[in-house]
C-alpha cells in the first residue's frame, strides 16, 4: 500500500483521534519532548513516533555509518511493526527476557557486558530500548518465515548440482571423511620454553615410529604425561581449511605435525581417509547460498502480502 495513498474519512479520523490520545497522555507526564513524540505514522492502530524515527536514525548509523533517509527508516519501521503483529498470529510472540538474552548476546560478539553495551549506545544518544526492538522484530520474523515455509526452504542435491555446474564445476566435488585420534604429549602450564620444546622434539621423534592406530594406541596409553583420546569421524565440511589440508598430505596411519597449544603439544594419527558423498566444503558452500537466495525471496514476497494487508497511514 502507498505511503501517500489516502485513506478514507473514518481512517483520518482514527488517526487524529489516536495521535490526540497520545498528544494528551505526553503532555500529562512531560511538554518537553512533545514534538520528539508526536506521531508520524499509524501501522494497524500502533503509532510510530518521530522519536522512532530519530532514534532508528542515530541507531542505523551507529551500524552502518551511513546517514539513511528518512523515508526508509519509516519504512522499516513500518515493516517491524506488521512482522511482530503478522509474528503473533501464529503463536511467535518472545519475551522480554528472550529479548534480553538476544541483547547480551550481542554484546558478548562485542566483548562487552549488558552494562558496557547500554552506556556505549547511550552515549550516541541511542536507548537500549532502541536496538531491543530491532532485535526482536529479526528474532520473530526469522522464526516465523522459516517456520512457515520450512520445506519450500529446503535444498535438494540436485539443486546444488545444478548451481555447481552453472559454475563451471562438474557438479562431482570430491569430499572425504577421516577418522582420526588427537594426542596430547600434556606440558604443566608456566613451563619453561625449553620444557616445551623438549616435548616438542619428543613428538617429532614419535612420528617416525608410529605406523598405524595401532602403534599410536599403544605408545601414548603408556606414556606418562600424555593421552590419545577416542577416535572421531569428521568430513571435509566439518573441519577448517589448514587441518583439512593437513590431513590431506598425511599417510593414513601416521601423525600429523605437533602444534603447541595450551594443553601441551598436541597431534592427531589419521587412521582412516576415504571418499564421501555428504557435503564438501564447496557443496555447503553452495547449500548455504542457495538457502539464503530462496529465504530472502520467500520473506521479501511475504513482507509484501502482509503490508499490503496492513492498514498504514503517514502524516
Amino acid at each position: 500500500m502507498s505511503m501517500k495513498t489516502i485513506k478514507p474519512r473514518h481512517h483520518r479520523l482514527r488517526f487524529r483521534i489516536a495521535g490526540c490520545s497520545v498528544a494528551l497522555a505526553m503532555l500529562a507526564s512531560s511538554g518537553t519532548h512533545l514534538h520528539a513524540q508526536s506521531i508520524a505514522c499509524m501501522v494497524t492502530g500502533e503509532p510510530i513516533t518521530n522519536l522512532d524515527i530519530e532514534q532508528r536514525t542515530k541507531l542505523n548509523f551507529l551500524t552502518t555509518r551511513k546517514q539513511m533517509p528518512r523515508q526508509e527508516v519509516i519504512d522499516q519501521l513500518i515493516d517491524e511493526k506488521v512482522k511482530i503483529r503478522e509474528a503473533k498470529k501464529f503463536g511467535v510472540d518472545p519475551t522480554a527476557s528472550d529479548v534480553d538474552q538476544s541483547y547480551a548476546q550481542m554484546g558478548s560478539r562485542m566483548r562487552l557486558s549488558n552494562e558496557q553495551l547500554t552506556k556505549s549506545l547511550e552515549s550516541q544518544g541511542i536507548r537500549p530500548e532502541t536496538l531491543k526492538a530491532r532485535l526482536k522484530a529479526e528474532m520473530v520474523w526469522t522464526s516465523l518465515v522459516r517456520g512457515r515455509y520450512k520445506e519450500s526452504l529446503q535444498v535438494s542435491e540436485r539443486d546444488i548440482n545444478e548451481q555447481a555446474k552453472e559454475a563451471g564445476d562438474s557438479g562431482k566435488v570430491e569430499a572425504f571423511q577421516y577418522k582420526m585420534q588427537p594426542i596430547v604429549l600434556l606440558v604443566p602450564r608456566g613451563s619453561q620454553p625449553a620444557a616445551v620444546e623438549a616435548r616438542k622434539r619428543e613428538a617429532e621423534a614419535l612420528r617416525e615410529r608410529v605406523t598405524s592406530c595401532e602403534s599410536a594406541n599403544a605408545y601414548f596409553k603408556s606414556m606418562q604425561n600424555a593421552t590419545i583420546r577416542d577416535s572421531v569421524t569428521r568430513t571435509s565440511s566439518d573441519l577448517p581449511a589448514p587441518l583439512r589440508e593437513m590431513l590431506d598430505k598425511t599417510p593414513i596411519g601416521h601423525l600429523t605435525a605437533p602444534e603447541i597449544t595450551r594443553q601441551g603439544v598436541e597431534m592427531v594419527v589419521l587412521c582412516e581417509r576415504k571418499p564421501t558423498t555428504v557435503d564438501s566444503p564447496k557443496k555447503r558452500e553452495i547449500r548455504e547460498k542457495i538457502t539464503i537466495e530462496k529465504y530472502e525471496a520467500k520473506q521479501k514476497a511475504y513482507l509484501a502480502e502482509i503490508r499490503k494487508a496492513a492498514m498504514i497511514e503517514c502524516r
